[in-house]
């Protein structure tokens, strides 16, 4: 970053993120160059080196991408989004090789459901949402649409899969709830006709198709948590099974070998080889999280794997071993954290857990479980020997950085949970906020805690709070509109700041004469520590609320987040933004709501 006075900062570049989608069916795939894994993260599509972790990055969705699509010699990759009711939802797609739009389409509403390229790229067919219900063949090269149609009979359910043969660019299948249908595209009159598949008295909600490599039979995954078996040409049904035991949460996910064998991924984390005859399991394993994707690697020596629980696994075919090659959180990620006086670690929190993570690999070194509770504030003690953290279930924890054991617990810190935690810089003083609206100091003893004071002067949630260097004064801000400054040697309130906002966020000056908040009044405040004074007020956000900031240790320049999803970066002295800024609607950690700074 330049500081010199008149010389401008150039602007910041995403260099990795942490995360995966493990919630897009199928989102998980393997580039056919063999060297890169392609999957979804928030709004924006990752594109993983293999060998050496690099990412670049595919961004023009304006909400999350919902589906994926890579065609067969990996020229194009097309991505699907949600949006609102009311509102297009776009198709991309990508030159692979460009990593530039190679076009843009345009007809579905509310969510693109899935994707799939003919075998000779020719063609790409959409499948739109529930609330489209709709088919769409588009021509690649044109990039215009062909013909569409409705997904399924009025008399039966909405679709949610398709997939196209391996040998025709005229043949694709779709099913869903109650529907299972193969549909020809009739070219010279610009038509795609469907023919029923006939199940008898078979009723399934499918979730996934898998078609032989030769089109005689395709195979489909259901929520029973069996397969069935239909013949492609005659669209009957062949064969269904396993008869006794069925998948259990049925099956998300579906992968031939060369061998005739079927890779089936199920919805409580089975991963299962299978024979494509008699369906019965050869080998199986339980992963983290219902599998939601299977992707081949090569000829099917390698197989990856992508769990609702944003973890990617890599397997041998042979050992059929699970090797853990990325993981994050799977929910929105509330703090982070970094130690004092170096960057190459940090930590964050989420719901059920806790992570540390190595900044430069971004590989997780630590994950401290709290089942089905939501860690809310994180901090690290300066003196690096313990990770603290508030939790909703009102107590406050402390870990071991090293192993993550337990080390202290502060059982009944606030009555409405934990929302806002810090530290003094001498390490026996915790400062907590709550959902009740009260401050409380806590003196943290060998093995044990004493309540040193409670002070209730705000009406909502602390939602931050930060301490002074000397230890003798804090500043809280509060749901409630006001920031409070405490002293904290005869624990009163100094000085109050009001506004009409909610107060998510508060940073002292360096120097400490002053201080700057955000909230959702979308505006930064600049306020004087002695009297409360406002002395300045920007407007920092087009949209939304300001959830998180930080300041710089020179003082020269701060940081705003917030649900604009931009991250700015503002000359403190000036009170301009500079041209340093990254854009969140393209991409975030573990797709996080909301985020703080």
């Amino acid at each position: 970053m330049a500081t010199g006075e008149g010389q401008e900062v150039q602007e910041l570049q995403l260099e990795s993120v942490i995360g995966f989608n493990g919630h897009v069916f199928s989102g998980l795939r393997v580039h056919p160059d063999q060297e890169h894994l392609i999957y979804p993260l928030g709004c924006t599509m990752i594109i993983k080196n293999l060998w050496d972790g690099k990412q670049s990055f595919l961004r023009g969705h304006t909400n999350n991408v919902s589906c994926v699509s890579v065609s067969r010699s990996g020229k194009y990759v097309a991505s699907g989004q949600v949006t609102f009711m009311g509102f297009k939802a776009d198709v991309i797609i990508w030159d692979y090789a460009t990593r530039d739009i190679h076009a843009r389409l345009v007809l579905h509403k509310a969510k693109v459901e899935a994707l799939a390229f003919s075998p000779n790229e020719k063609y790409l067919v959409s499948l739109g949402g529930q609330d489209d219900g709709s088919i769409v063949v588009w021509n690649v090269e044109k990039k215009e649409a062909i013909c569409g149609s409705p997904a399924s009979a009025q008399s039966t359910g909405h679709c949610l899969t398709i997939n196209y043969c391996n040998l025709s660019d005229d043949v694709f299948v779709s099913a869903g709830h109650g529907t299972l249908r193969v549909w020809e595209l009739d070219l010279p009159n610009r038509k795609i006709r469907p023919t029923e598949c006939q199940t008898g008295q078979l009723k399934r909600v499918i979730k996934c198709i898998e078609i032989a490599e030769d089109d005689s039979f395709f195979y489909c995954g259901t929520t029973s948590g069996d397969v069935l078996r239909v013949n492609l040409k005659s669209c009957l049904l062949n064969s269904c099974g396993p008869q006794k035991h069925k998948f259990s949460k049925g099956i998300n996910a579906l992968k031939m070998l060369k061998t005739g064998d079927m890779l089936v991924g199920s919805g409580d984390g089975m991963f299962s080889l299978c024979s494509s005859t008699t369906f019965k399991t050869i080998k199986s394993v339980t992963l983290e999280g219902g599998v939601s994707s299977v992707a081949l690697h090569g000829e099917g020596q390698q197989v990856f794997v992508g769990t609702e629980a944003s973890q990617i696994y890599r397997f041998g075919y042979i050992d059929f071993t699970p090797e853990l090659i990325a993981t994050s959180h799977s929910s929105a990620v509330w703090d982070t954290a970094f130690p004092v006086g170096t960057s190459e670690l940090f930590a964050s929190c989420s719901q059920d857990d806790i992570r540390v993570w190595h900044t430069s690999s971004c590989k997780e070194l630590l994950r401290i479980r709290v089942p089905n509770m939501t860690c809310n504030a994180i901090g690290i003690m300066q003196d690096g020997q313990s990770i603290y953290s508030g939790w909703n279930d009102g107590k406050i924890r402390m870990f071991t950085p090293e192993t993550g054991r337990l080390m202290l617990m502060i059982p009944s810190a606030h009555n409405m949970g934990v929302t806002a935690l810090t530290s003094a810089s001498d390490c026996t003083r915790l400062v907590s906020g709550g959902g009740d609206g009260q401050v409380r100091v806590w003196e943290i003893l060998q093995d044990t805690h004493r309540l040193i004071t409670s002070m209730k002067e705000h009406k909502a949630s602390v939602n931050a709070i930060k301490i002074k260097s000397n230890d003798k004064e804090c500043v809280t801000a509060s749901s409630d509109g006001t920031c409070i400054i405490w002293d904290l040697v005869r624990f009163v309130r100094n000085q109050m700041v009001l506004a009409n906002t909610m107060f998510k966020s508060v940073c002292y000056h360096p120097e400490e004469y002053q201080i700057i908040t955000g909230g959702t009044d979308r505006k930064i405040g600049y306020w004087e520590v002695y009297d409360g004074a406002a002395i300045r007020e920007l407007e920092a956000s087009q949209s939304g609320a300001i959830n998180g900031m930080d300041i710089s240790a020179d003082g020269q320049h701060f940081i705003t987040g917030g649900d604009e999803k931009l991250v700015k970066v503002w000359r403190y002295a000036e009170g301009f933004k500079t041209q340093q800024e990254v854009n969140l609607k393209r991409c975030w950690f573990a797709e996080a709501p909301d985020f703080r700074l």
